[in-house]
């Protein structure tokens, strides 16, 4: 097993680890607001751990409601509320190796269609089955080269 594919397996099963928490609906109004009261917990309360003032909580509790929070201010509210902060990314398309796949019949059928109109352009056109097959063996080249042009 190459190291790239190694590599790949490791950071996919990280990656699978979260896909459970992206079903998971954020409250309305962020996870730190919701938190704070649920433990009834005022925003002075949020303020004097934080050392800031409650004007600050309220910014901080605007800014994750609308994304512009920072990793940093996240990490130092779990650290606060004695909390870890946990994140990660979860592929669309369930896994790396699927979302590699994609990419690859994409490219693959791009290639081997723009060959296949040029040669029929010279009168040398290749049966629908030949043309499927051709996608799978170069998908397959794809995937196993990994070039950057994948990701293009």
């Amino acid at each position: 097993m190459g190291k790239k594919s190694l590599m790949l397996q490791q950071l996919n099963g990280k990656l699978l680890s979260f896909a459970i928490l992206s079903r998971i609906a954020i409250p309305p109004s962020g996870w730190i607001k919701a938190i704070r009261n649920t433990l009834g917990m005022s925003m002075q309360q949020l303020a004097n751990k934080l050392s800031v003032s409650k004007q600050a909580v309220l910014d901080i509790e605007k800014r994750e409601a609308d994304g512009s929070i920072t990793i940093k201010s996240l990490r130092e509210l779990g650290r606060v509320l004695d909390m870890e902060l946990v994140y990660g990314f979860v592929p669309k398309d369930g896994s790396l190796e699927a979302m590699i796949e994609k990419k690859a019949n994409e490219l693959a059928t791009k290639i081997v269609l723009r060959t296949s109109n040029t040669m029929k352009l010279e009168d040398q056109g290749n049966s629908k089955e030949r043309i499927k097959k051709a996608i799978i063996e170069r998908t397959e080249e794809i995937k196993n080269e990994m070039p950057k042009i994948l990701w293009d």
